[in-house]
C-alpha cells in the first residue's frame, strides 16, 4: 500500500499527466483522484498510440481497473466532465464526484470573459474557475450534490480513499497547475485561484499529511509558462524554435514561453511541497539521442550528468525520467 501525491514544480505544463499515467499502469492503484483547481488545467496522456487530453478525469483512466475520483476541493464543469467520459468511452461506474465538489456554471465563464483584468493582465484561461472559487468563498456556489446531471456519480471521495488506505491499496493523488502558480506561493498576481502545492492537494481530496507516503514533484527538463507573469531567464521566440522547445497549452492552445531549467525555483518547490522524489520529463527534448530510452544504462553520459546534477543540487532522488510522449517511455529508478 502506498499513497503518492503528484504535483507540478514550475508553472504547470511539466508533464504530470504522463507521470500519473505511468504510475497508474506500473503501480496498479485502486484509486486515482484529482485535486487542484478544475478544468483550467489540461493533462495529456499518450498510451498505446492513443492521446487523451483531460481537464477533469484523472490521468489514471488508462488503467481500466482504477477508480477515477474528483475531490471536494476541485471545481467541475459538468459539460467538460461528461464530454470526456463520452469522448474516451470511460465506464461511468468508474467515475466518482464528491458531493461537495463545486460546480462551474455559465455565469462564471461569462464574468471572466468580461473582465479586462483577468483576460488581459492576468492571462486567465477564462474557464470560470476563478469566479466559481469567488462564489465558493462567498458561500453561494452550487455543489455537485445539488445537480441532477451528476447524480449517478455522487460519492464521498474522502471515505473511498480512507477505505482504500485501510485495505492497504495504492492511491495516486493528482495535482494541477504548478507550484509557482499557487495563489499563496506563486508569482502573485499572475497565479491561479487557490493554492496548488502538495498540502493543499491533500486537503482537496480529504487526506492528512500522515496518510502520504511519497510526494513526487514533477519538473520538465526546461521551464515553460503560458500567459503573463515573470519567467526568469526567458528565451526569445527565435531561441525557443532553435532549441526545439515550441509547445502549446493544452487548455488554451496558447504558445508556451520557455527558459532553461531553473535550479533556484526547483529548490524552493522541493521545500514547499516536501518532495520525497522527483519526476523529470521531456529529457528527450533536451537530449534527442535519448528519445524512447527506458533504461538508465542506455542514457547518454551528458543526459545522466544533467539528472545527477539535479539530484545533487536539490538533495532529492530523480526516480522517474520521461523520454517520450508515450507512458511507456519511462525510466523508473525507484
Amino acid at each position: 500500500m502506498v499513497v503518492i501525491v503528484v504535483v507540478g514544480g514550475f508553472f504547470g505544463d511539466e508533464g504530470k499527466g504522463g507521470v500519473v499515467g505511468y504510475l497508474s499502469i506500473n503501480d496498479n492503484p485502486s484509486i486515482c483522484v484529482r485535486g487542484g483547481v478544475g478544468p483550467n488545467a489540461g493533462h495529456t496522456v499518450v498510451y498505446n498510440g492513443q492521446e487523451y487530453k483531460l481537464r477533469q478525469i484523472p490521468s489514471g483512466l488508462i488503467n481500466k481497473e482504477c477508480r477515477l475520483l474528483i475531490g471536494p476541493g476541485v471545481l467541475v464543469n459538468p459539460d467538460v466532465l461528461l464530454g470526456e467520459i463520452d469522448r474516451y468511452s470511460v465506464d461511468r461506474d468508474r467515475v466518482g464526484v464528491d458531493k461537495n465538489t463545486g460546480i462551474i456554471e455559465n455565469i462564471h465563464i461569462d464574468r471572466e470573459r468580461q473582465s479586462t483584468h483577468l483576460r488581459e493582465k492576468i492571462g486567465s484561461t477564462l474557464t470560470g474557475c476563478g469566479e466559481a472559487n469567488v462564489d465558493r468563498v462567498k458561500r453561494r456556489l452550487r455543489l455537485a450534490a445539488e445537480l441532477d446531471l451528476l447524480k449517478d456519480f455522487i460519492t464521498d471521495v474522502p471515505a473511498e480513499i480512507w477505505g482504500a488506505i485501510d485495505s492497504r491499496k495504492t492511491v495516486i493523488v493528482e495535482g494541477t497547475q504548478g507550484t509557482f502558480l499557487s495563489l499563496f506561493h506563486g508569482t502573485y498576481p499572475y497565479v491561479t485561484s487557490k493554492d496548488v502545492t502538495a498540502g493543499s492537494i491533500c486537503s482537496d481530496v480529504g487526506i492528512g499529511p500522515t496518510d502520504v507516503d511519497d510526494v513526487i514533484v514533477v519538473f520538465k527538463s526546461y521551464v515553460t509558462r503560458v500567459g503573463t507573469g515573470p519567467l526568469p531567464n526567458e528565451l526569445t521566440i527565435e531561441e525557443i524554435k532553435e532549441r526545439g522547445w515550441v509547445e502549446y497549452g493544452t487548455v488554451t492552445g496558447r504558445p508556451r514561453r520557455a527558459a532553461p531549467f531553473n535550479f533556484e525555483l526547483a529548490k524552493r518547490a522541493v521545500r514547499l511541497n516536501g518532495a520525497t522524489q522527483i519526476a523529470l520529463t521531456k529529457l528527450d527534448v533536451l537530449y534527442p539521442k535519448v528519445a524512447h530510452v527506458r533504461d538508465w544504462s542506455e542514457l547518454t553520459q551528458e543526459a545522466k550528468e544533467f539528472v545527477l546534477e539535479i539530484e545533487r543540487t536539490l538533495g532529492v532522488p530523480v526516480t522517474i525520467i520521461r523520454t517520450g510522449p508515450d507512458v511507456k517511455d519511462t525510466i523508473d529508478r525507484r
